[in-house]
Parts: C-alpha cells; sequence; structure tokens
C-alpha cells in the first residue's frame, strides 16, 4: 500500500513541481541565462535521433565550381548573419543569440557531418535555435548546393572561397512586368 501511495504521490508530484518550475518565472529564459536542467542533453538527443531517422541518405546534385558560387551567395544572403563568413568577426545577432549559432567556417564547422544532415537542417530548421527552416524559401537544390558547400567547406576552390568573402552581390531584378514587394507602385494608393 506504501508502494503505491508513494506511486500516485510521485506522479502527481513531479509534474507538479516541474508546472510550479515554469509558472514562478525560474525557469531560464532570457537568451543570457544558462541552461534548463537537462536542456541541452534533452535537445541534442532529440535532434539527433530524429535526423539519424529522416535525414536523406543520398545526395541528389553534385558539387561542381558553378554549385560553390551559387551556394555562396546563397549562403551570403540567408545564412551569414548567424553563422559567419571565413575571416569576419561574429555577427551581433549571432553574438546575441541562445543557443549560439555555430560559426560554420571556423574549426571544422560541418565538415564532419554527413550532407543529408546539413541539409535536413536547412530544409527543417531547429525549433528553438532561431535555425529557420528553409523549405518554403529556398528550392531543394538551393538547399542541396548550400549543404554541399559546408560539407566541403575545407577543401573549396579559390573562387568559392573568394566569393564568400566578396560583398553581397544585390538580389536579380524582378523581370519586366512583375510589382516587386519593396517597389512604390507595390503599395496601394491611399483611399
Amino acid at each position: 500500500m506504501k508502494f503505491i501511495l508513494g506511486a500516485v504521490f510521485g506522479v502527481i508530484l513531479v509534474p507538479l513541481c516541474i508546472f510550479l518550475y515554469f509558472a514562478s518565472g525560474s525557469a531560464p529564459v532570457a537568451t543570457t541565462d544558462g541552461d534548463m536542467p537537462f536542456e541541452t542533453l534533452l535537445a541534442h538527443k532529440a535532434l539527433e535521433e530524429r535526423i539519424e531517422k529522416d535525414a536523406p541518405k543520398n545526395v541528389p546534385i553534385q558539387p561542381t565550381e558553378g554549385s560553390y558560387l551559387d551556394a555562396a551567395e546563397l549562403y551570403k544572403h540567408h545564412c551569414a548573419v548567424c553563422h559567419g563568413l571565413p575571416l569576419s568577426p561574429k555577427s551581433s545577432i549571432a553574438t546575441g543569440m541562445y543557443p549560439h549559432p555555430p560559426q560554420l567556417f571556423e574549426g571544422k564547422g560541418v565538415t564532419d557531418d554527413e550532407p543529408g544532415e546539413t541539409y535536413w537542417k536547412i530544409f527543417n530548421g531547429i525549433r528553438l535555435t532561431g535555425m529557420p527552416g528553409f523549405s518554403k524559401s529556398l528550392s531543394e537544390t538551393q538547399m542541396w548546393q548550400i549543404a554541399l558547400l559546408l560539407a566541403n567547406a575545407d577543401k573549396l576552390p579559390a573562387s568559392a572561397k573568394a566569393a564568400l568573402v566578396a560583398p553581397i552581390q544585390a538580389p536579380a531584378p524582378a523581370p519586366a512586368g512583375t510589382v516587386s514587394p519593396a517597389s512604390p507602385s507595390a503599395t496601394p494608393p491611399p483611399k
């Protein structure tokens, strides 16, 4: 009987304590706070297992100098503000994020990850980290190009390395007859 009462008490007490921890404002929620108990362990394990289960095993494109150059521009536009560029200091955005985004051109970056793992992260994003999913804003080819650029960051051709440190190119203009959301004619006239 004592065992049953202890089990019931534990089943009620543990969730109640966890709820009170969050409801009392004790949980670290600011980017300047430390980790919650077991946060890193649980988050890494969940991410690791999900990627192992879902990441593509076959790369549908081959890395070429042209695809590296395209990927360098994509990376600079979509990734560099958080993940950095070669020979550049960390941005103020990256410095203020928690968890801190890995600087992918420092040290080994993700060159030791399979391209499918990096593709999965680009496609899906990672919840509660600031890493967005790009499946709705980049094509499959573009996401694979970036994944291959990062997987081979330690052995890129000189042209790709130069493209990564060159100033960001302006996006290509919209075809004639289309209205860009940023153009003055895109806003409706006042009523």
